[in-house]
């Protein structure tokens, strides 16, 4: 949990992907975790044997070999450094102002990424500085557009 921020392109790997983290949305917002609660980054489910962590920051537009290797880095990190988690967090998650949150853009995310020293350690100084300068080509070609909500609300007006 504590190498999400740094590595949250790889969950979250588009502009789109940001706009689905929306309190009330059932996407998780904060980076925490709790049982059985929809609202926590992570999730715990089950009982006995099957009892499970979901990891519910990825979207549909995830790569799943980048999530799993982004967690199973993070989780070898925890691990090796003995990081313990965060306190376990009861109600809901949205409400919880002193919860780290999860990056609100791929812009700010790919800044994280991009001077993640642990990121360039894990996947090597290639990979990192390629997928930066995807994530940040992505976001200028972003940037660029012209929305259809743009023309609609300013073509009259402007």
């Amino acid at each position: 949990m504590h190498r999400v921020p740094e590595l949250m392109p790889l969950l979250a790997p588009t502009v789109n992907s940001y706009k689905r983290f929306q309190s009330g949305s059932w996407a998780p917002t904060r980076i925490a975790w709790s049982h059985d609660n929809r609202t926590a980054g992570f999730r715990v489910v089950g009982h006995d044997s099957s009892l499970r962590v979901e990891c519910r920051i990825p979207g549909a537009d995830c790569n799943p070999y980048l999530v799993y290797s982004a967690a199973l880095a993070a989780g070898l990190d925890g691990i090796a450094n003995q990081v313990e988690p965060p306190a376990h967090f009861d109600g809901d998650v949205y409400q919880a102002d002193d919860v780290p949150g999860v990056p609100g853009t791929l812009a700010e995310a790919t800044e994280s990424f991009a001077a993640s020293e642990f990121a360039r350690a894990a996947f090597g100084e290639a990979v990192v500085d390629h997928y930066v300068h995807f994530f940040r080509t992505e976001q200028a070609a972003y940037d660029r557009s012209v929305t259809d909500w743009e023309r609609q609300r300013y073509f009259e007006r402007i």
